[in-house]
């Protein structure tokens, strides 16, 4: 009788297949509907998910400023002016993170900006190092195209940031609906053992 359940039921190769399919296939569902989200509503979806990345700052604004708090009160080690710093740093971080709770609206806008401005900022010294590199590098020239496409990218974000803001959310939600199709796909091509 024994003999008989074990041979019905799956071995552990089998269940890990199913398992990674399974995995598979609900992260490629996933990333396809949050994709397809993204390309079909991108203002809304945009806005709801830098609502939701201001509501998480705002709280580690908090949380950190309650922890200097803390720290500075109950500490052994600080002396005088650390102890002040800490204060202040603390009640620096509390009044932001009230701010942006307060202004969640306002505060997903900004979050949107220095993003944007950011990645601008970093493209364009990307750009700049490549431009540096290119002359060591044993493919010059598609060393310089990216280090132009690189350059006229990080500008045009740092002039227009909410352009680029919007044209880099399109971007993911293009990527998520080709990955999750890949994933779905994946999911169906696994070899069952």
């Amino acid at each position: 009788m024994t003999e008989n359940t074990t041979a019905t039921e799956p071995s552990l190769e089998a269940r890990f297949t199913d398992g990674v399919r399974t995995a598979f296939g609900v992260g490629g569902l996933i990333a396809l509907v949050l994709g397809l989200l993204i390309i079909f509503n991108p203002a809304k979806s945009g806005a709801v998910a830098m609502q939701v990345l201001a509501v998480i700052m705002a709280a580690y604004a908090l949380v950190v400023g309650v922890v200097y708090l803390g720290s500075s009160i109950f500490s052994r080690t600080l002396g005088g002016w650390a102890r002040v710093g800490h204060i202040l740093l603390g009640l620096l971080y509390i009044a932001g993170g009230i701010i942006m709770m307060m202004n969640i609206g306002s505060a997903a806008v900004v979050l949107a900006l220095f993003l944007s401005i950011t990645i601008g900022v970093l493209w364009l010294f990307e750009g700049i190092m490549a431009f540096t590199v290119a002359s060591k590098s044993d493919s010059k020239v598609w060393t310089i195209v990216y280090g132009i496409i690189s350059v006229i990218a990080g500008v045009t974000l740092m002039v227009s940031p909410m352009l680029g803001a919007v044209t880099l959310w399109l971007l993911l939600g293009i990527s998520m609906i080709v990955m999750g199709v890949v994933q779905v796909i994946r999911a169906f091509s696994v070899k069952s053992v």
